[in-house]
């Protein structure tokens, strides 16, 4: 009998026969794993327990308490999800349920609309149907009976996925009880597998295969965890995420807001615009400090320069593009990085201006569907930080260094020190040869490999395989906020690709043409995006520098109200960003909606404190004040509001190379 060769997660090989199943293997380990397993993971893929092992590869047995299963428990309640929501509402038609971050969804067909009070029945049904505990077994069916089954039940959607699967996939059945569904799997190999650990979340609405064009669907979200505790924590982050929804908090401050007339894109007031601007300044200074200069391209280009850059082949249903009465194309820059090179060369380079780098707060359009908006953190007019850096491959190592120093420097400054740098490798949609990837990928894993060990560890990395861009692989950084959410904000991508196919070139020592290596770079990514990330990671209580107002004085009677508006003066000669607020309402109702609006500081004068030209300073959150000079407060003021770049400008300035 042929024999193949195992190797478990400590390193230790065995042989077997080939073709033993996941279920006999963990037999040959232990009765007791036997017992506990519910899957297995061959090179890295989950399989059922009762799949053949037919080569050699790398197996580990999986038990409910493995991390790796926690997607097949919430895949398994998606169906579980499926089977009550058919119980309970005969006619219903399933079609697609698949595993999400945290947790899961299935998209229901049905006339009459599922309403919130549902919920709790859907989940009262679901805990009888993983009491039931019924095995989940996998039946391999040709597609005319698979066809056949499904129409004679109605289940038209399930028809079309049926025709769907590739040619060379076999057609899966996984049953659980009477009830079955088509699916690729891997499951568990029971529904009481699952546990009681999951809550059903929202009803939303969703298009057959997301085509507006296509029957209207209705989605149930729910959200499952290996135990209840993970389960209650995930749920305490939702409740304290809601209380810092970005979107309810720009009411609250008067910051911006959408419209229906610009979707995706945001309508700016004056405080908001405030906050974006000292975001702006403080990147422009910071990039300055090292090197950057900073340069402004056109917003519409010709189609030719999206073609030569490739966006026209591989990012075209993504961008917004108008032809002229000439018949000429044009299109709204999705990316600076085709401006950045015609800048670049205009003119003839040497070897010794480089590294050259530019860098643009540019304003890019992109076309999102309408149903993946989501305030700040997702829109269709966006403006990045963006950077390019032209040059030698021998230089790419430095220069990622220099960004990833820049971008954990500017990280801590707003706060977020846990910090993951992740290596994106090629995607299958890509430009430029394998060998120009290899190179690239090669340079950037050496840079990550000295990230990971110059930070002493504090600084984790990791690989998203297939995750890069289309012209090349890329750094991202991603930032764990006040409440643990993970978010991905800065990017450095080496590019081997774009300044060849635009002809870039710089003159070399011996004098001949040598094409350029081109690094994007971006830190905030899109300025928007990082406007909702901070104000959700502090709650809206910004540090008192980012602070649209930073004070604001409030009169308690209109005796001091000449007082008032001199100490704003005051506070504005300081350079700090004051209102005053001489309304004839009580300070208790003055007090309550300044800090519903997230003003740090109120300062309260009265009649006494003209007199005594002092101020009652209370801090937001605080229910004590203090009463102090006015040139006293205003000192303290001006120090907390420096911006963290200009505290200490000898611990921020990096030699420009």
């Amino acid at each position: 009998m042929a024999e193949i060769t195992l190797t478990f997660p400590d390193g230790a090989k065995r042989t077997f026969p080939k073709g033993i199943t996941g279920k006999e293997l963990a037999e040959t380990i232990s009765k007791s794993l036997a017992k506990k397993a519910v899957a297995m993971s061959v090179n890295g893929r989950l399989a059922d327990l009762v799949d053949p092992i037919e080569t050699d590869a790398e197996v580990k047995i999986l038990t409910r308490n493995d991390p790796e299963a926690l997607e097949l428990i919430r895949h398994d309640a998606a169906h579980v999800l499926a089977e009550a929501v058919q119980e309970l509402f005969p006619g219903t038609q399933v079609t697609i349920g698949p595993v999400i971050e945290n947790g899961f969804y299935y998209d229901f067909y049905r006339e009459e609309p599922f309403h919130p009070e549902d919920l709790p029945k859907i989940e009262a049904r679901m805990r009888e149907i993983i009491k039931r505990n019924k095995p989940f077994e996998k039946e391999v069916w040709s597609r005319e009976q698979a066809k056949v089954y499904f129409r004679e039940k109605g289940e038209e959607f399930k028809v079309e996925l049926v025709d769907a699967i590739p040619e060379n996939e076999e057609v899966k059945i996984y049953r659980q009880g009477e009830w079955l569904d088509l699916c690729r799997g891997p499951h568990m190999t029971s529904t009481g597998q699952i546990g009681n650990a999951f809550k059903l979340q929202k009803i939303a609405g969703s298009y057959w295969r997301g085509d507006p064009t296509k029957a209207k669907l209705q989605r149930i979200y729910g959200t499952a965890w290996a135990t209840e505790e993970d389960l209650q924590a995930y749920l305490k982050q939702l409740e304290e995420a809601e209380k810092r929804d970005h979107r309810r908090l720009g009411r609250e401050m008067d910051l911006f807001h959408f419209q229906e007339e610009g979707p995706g894109v945001v309508f700016w007031h004056p405080k908001g615009w405030t906050l974006f601007k000292t975001l702006e300044n403080y990147m422009r200074r910071r990039q300055s400090a090292v090197g950057y200069r900073e340069v402004n391209t056109p917003q519409i280009l010709d189609k030719s320069l999206w073609e030569t850059s490739g966006h026209w082949e591989t990012f075209r249903e993504n961008m917004f593009t108008t032809t002229t009465e000439d018949e000429r194309e044009f299109a709204i820059k999705p990316m600076n990085c085709p401006g950045h090179i015609q800048i670049f060369k205009h003119g003839l380079r040497s070897y010794r201006e480089l590294p050259y780098r530019l860098s643009e707060f540019g304003c890019v359009h992109r076309y999102e569907p309408s149903g993946a908006l989501h305030g700040l953190l997702r829109v269709r007019g966006f403006t990045q930080d963006d950077a390019h850096i032209f040059c030698t491959e021998d230089q790419i190592a430095d220069e990622c260094l220099k960004i990833n120093d820049l971008i954990m420097s500017i990280y801590r400054d707003f706060g977020f020190e846990h910090v993951v740098v992740k290596l994106s490798t090629r995607p299958e949609k890509r430009v430029g040869t394998d060998e120009q990837w290899d190179r690239a990928e090669n340079a950037m894993m050496a840079v990550l490999e000295r990230i990971a060990a110059e930070s002493g560890g504090k600084v984790k990395t990791g690989i998203n395989p297939g995750e890069g861009a289309f012209y090349g692989p890329k750094f991202e950084y991603v930032l764990r906020d006040a409440i643990g959410r993970d978010w991905q904000c800065g990017t450095t991508q080496v590019d081997f690709n774009l300044p060849a196919r635009f002809g870039a070139f710089y003159i070399d020592a011996d004098g001949q043409r040598r094409t350029p290596v081109m690094i994007h770079r971006a830190i905030f990514g899109s300025l928007e995006r990082f406007v909702g990330i901070i104000l959700e990671n502090y709650a809206g209580h910004l540090p008192l520098w980012l602070a649209p107002v930073q004070a604001t004085v409030c009169t308690i009677v209109s005796d001091a109200d000449r007082y008032a508006e001199q100490v704003q003066r005051e506070l504005q000669e300081a350079g700090l960003r004051a209102e005053v607020d001489l309304r004839n309402e009580k300070i208790t109702y003055k007090v309550r909606e300044h800090s519903l609006a997230k003003v740090p500081v109120l300062l309260v004068v009265g009649k006494r404190e003209a007199e005594e030209r002092t101020v009652s300073v209370r801090r937001l959150g605080s229910q004590q004040s203090r009463v102090m000079p006015l040139n006293e407060a205003i000192r303290m003021l001006i120090d907390e509001a420096t911006p963290p770049d200009l505290a200490k400008p000898e611990m921020r300035q990096t030699e420009a190379a």
